[in-house]
C-alpha cells in the first residue's frame, strides 16, 4: 500500500541546466506564472502520492488535468489554475473496480497517468487482484517478501476528445510477460511508442526493482518478446541503494516520465530512485544519447547523483514520483512531486510547488 502523501509542485529551468551537472531541491515560495501571485507549498494537503498532471484544452478554455494513487480507483481533478487549492478541485472518478471481483485490477491501484496520443485519451496504472497479498506458496518464491509480486499494467481508453466528460474502459493489460510491473508510463521517440515501467529481472527475484522498456504497436499492444525487453537502468549506484550504498534488497529504480528539451531535441527520462517510504527518495535521470531506445547503450546515466532531492532545511523529504507540465502560455514549466513532512517512516507524504533551478 502507498502511503500517506501531500502535493508538491515546482518550477523548472529547461532540462539541460540539470544535465549539465546540477541538482536541485525545493523552495516553498514560487510565482504562479498563471496570475503573477505568489503561492506557497504545498498545493494539495490531502493523501495524494504518485502525481500526475498536464494541460489540455476544452471549448476554447486551458484546464489542469490531475490523478494520483488512490488504491481504490482512478480518480481525476482539474482546476484552471495550477497553484488552485487542490484538496477541493472539481473530482471524478472514471475507474471504480469491485474489489472483491477476483480481477487482475480489482485492488491496489497506483500510479495512473492520462495521455492523448493520436487524438485519444489514455489511462494506464498498475493494479493487482489480491491487495498485495499473494498466497503463501507465491510469496515463499521470492528470497524476500514480495507483496506486488502481482502488479501488472492496464490501459483504459477514453471515448471522446474531452478527458472530462468522455468514458473510460478497460482497455487491457500491457504486456510485462506475467512479471511484477508498476509505474509504467510511455516514452514516444521518432514516431514510434514505448512502454518503460518498474520491473524485475525475473518472476520471482522481488530486488531490486529496475526500469524496463518494451515496443508498442499501439498504446496498449505490446510487440516486443521477453528476450526483447530490455532493462535500460538498474539501481547500481549507493544514492539508488537503502541504506545508503547497500546493494540489492531495497535498490529500486521506478516512477519513469520522459523529459524532452523542445530546444535541443534532447530526450530524458526522469525516474524515482532509493526507497519511497524513506527521506533518501529522490530523482535520478537517464538520457537518451543513441537512436535505439531499446538498446541499454543507448541510455546514459546521471551517476553523480540525485537531479532533485530533500530539503532539510524546510523540512521536506523523500522527494520523488514526479510529472511535468507548463504555464498557460507555456513560457515556464513545472515539475509536480510528492514529499514527506517528516524523516521517519512510518511518511506522511505532501506534494509541494518550488523551484528546483533557477533558486540556485
Amino acid at each position: 500500500m502507498r502511503l500517506l502523501n501531500l502535493l508538491v509542485v515546482a518550477t523548472v529551468a529547461a532540462a539541460q541546466n540539470i544535465n549539465n551537472g546540477g541538482s536541485s531541491d525545493f523552495t516553498n515560495v514560487g510565482t504562479n506564472m498563471t496570475s503573477n501571485a505568489t503561492y506557497s507549498n504545498p498545493i494539495m494537503t490531502l493523501n495524494v502520492g504518485d502525481p500526475w498532471m498536464t494541460r489540455y484544452q476544452s471549448n476554447g478554455e486551458g484546464w489542469y488535468l490531475f490523478t494520483y494513487s488512490t488504491n481504490d480507483n482512478v480518480t481525476l481533478r482539474r482546476s484552471q489554475s495550477l497553484t488552485d487549492d487542490w484538496d477541493h478541485a472539481d473530482e471524478r472518478v472514471v475507474f471504480n473496480p469491485d474489489p472483491d471481483s477476483g480481477l487482475p485490477y480489482a485492488t491496489d491501484l497506483w500510479a495512473p497517468e492520462i495521455h492523448n496520443i493520436s487524438g485519444t485519451w489514455y489511462i494506464n496504472f498498475s493494479a493487482t487482484p489480491d491487495f498485495d497479498a499473494p498466497p503463501p506458496l507465491q510469496d515463499a518464491m521470492c528470497p524476500f517478501e514480495c507483496p506486488a509480486v502481482n502488479h501488472r499494467m492496464f490501459v483504459l481508453q477514453g471515448d471522446g476528445p474531452d478527458p472530462w466528460t468522455c468514458n473510460f474502459t478497460m482497455k487491457g493489460m500491457l504486456n510485462t510477460f506475467d512479471q511484477f510491473a508498476i509505474d509504467g508510463t510511455y516514452f514516444q521517440y521518432n514516431d514510434q511508442l514505448y512502454h518503460i515501467y518498474s520491473c524485475w529481472e525475473n518472476t520471482y527475484s522481488a530486488w531490486p526493482a529496475n526500469l524496463c522498456i518494451t515496443q508498442l504497436s499501439d498504446p496498449w499492444t505490446v510487440v516486443s518478446n521477453l528476450t526483447d525487453r530490455r532493462m535500460i537502468s538498474v539501481p547500481d549506484q549507493p544514492w539508488e541503494q537503502v541504506p545508503y550504498g547497500r546493494a540489492g534488497r531495497l535498490a529500486t529504480n521506478e516512477g519513469p516520465e520522459q523529459l524532452t528539451n523542445p530546444a535541443t531535441g534532447q530526450n530524458f527520462v526522469v525516474y524515482s530512485a532509493a526507497r519511497v517510504n524513506t527521506p533518501f527518495y529522490c530523482l535520478g535521470m537517464l538520457e537518451l544519447v543513441g537512436n535505439d531506445p531499446m538498446q541499454y547503450q543507448s541510455w546514459k546515466k546521471h551517476t553523480e547523483g540525485c537531479v532533485f532531492h530533500q530539503n532539510t532545511q524546510e523540512g521536506v523529504y523523500g522527494t520523488g514520483h514526479a510529472s511535468y507540465t507548463t504555464s498557460p502560455d507555456g513560457s515556464q514549466n513545472y515539475i509536480v512531486y510528492h514529499a514527506q513532512t517528516t524523516p521517519n517512516p512510518p511518511c506522511e507524504k505532501q506534494g509541494l510547488l518550488a523551484d528546483p533551478e533557477e533558486s540556485h
